[in-house]
């Protein structure tokens, strides 16, 4: 569905942040030239290099790093995708990391972003109702898990994210929030961003 929203070409070059045991780039390679999949975890990115290995993908470029300490030499990209791992970020440092992700991205470029967000409207009612929901589905663990998240830490409104967005240099193209606690994002680097 990300690849499709954001209309990869073969030629299109993508960065993944949190990319996790690799599932996405993988697909991601398979559509594009190449794939920088970073993530802060070594153990993650070991499984990921393994899996892209035994599916052979090699335009993977694998980088231990995060947003805020991944340096991009190369030249700027085509599109950037990060899901569920931009909660691991204060607003404050949310908003340094979009204006780095802004100067990695082409004129034009897009930035795909999925993560844990809410809306104000009933906020906490949302919330505890998504914990039951987990509590059902998988009782104590994601319980508790959920409960941890939203205790430790960083997801944030949606209200508050449009606006880190659009200082960052950003056009929201398409916003769809779901369960009042998830959100995504098709954003669009102004041809002109001033950061």
């Amino acid at each position: 569905m990300v690849l499709d929203t954001l209309a990869v070409q073969p030629t299109d070059v993508l960065i993944e942040f949190g990319t996790g045991t690799g599932t996405f780039a993988i697909r991601a390679a398979r559509c594009c030239a190449q794939v920088y999949a970073i993530d802060v975890s070594e153990a993650m990115l070991d499984y990921a290099r393994a899996k892209a290995a035994r599916a052979g993908v090699s335009n993977i470029l694998f980088c231990h790093a995060g947003f805020l300490t991944y340096a991009h030499e190369a030249a700027v990209v085509d599109a950037i995708v990060t899901s569920l791992a931009f909660h691991h970020l204060p607003d404050f440092w949310k908003g340094v990391a979009l204006k780095r992700l802004n100067r990695m991205l082409r004129p034009g470029g897009q930035l795909y972003l999925s993560d844990v967000l809410m809306e104000e409207r009933n906020a906490l009612q949302t919330i505890a109702t998504f914990i039951e929901q987990q509590a059902a589905a998988g009782e104590d663990f994601l319980r508790e898990d959920a409960e941890r998240h939203f205790r430790e830490e960083y997801s944030t409104y949606d209200w508050i994210l449009d606006g880190l967005l659009s200082r960052a240099g950003f056009t929201i193209q398409h916003k769809h929030l779901y369960s009042g606690v998830f959100g995504r994002y098709l954003c669009i680097k102004a041809e002109e961003a001033a950061l």
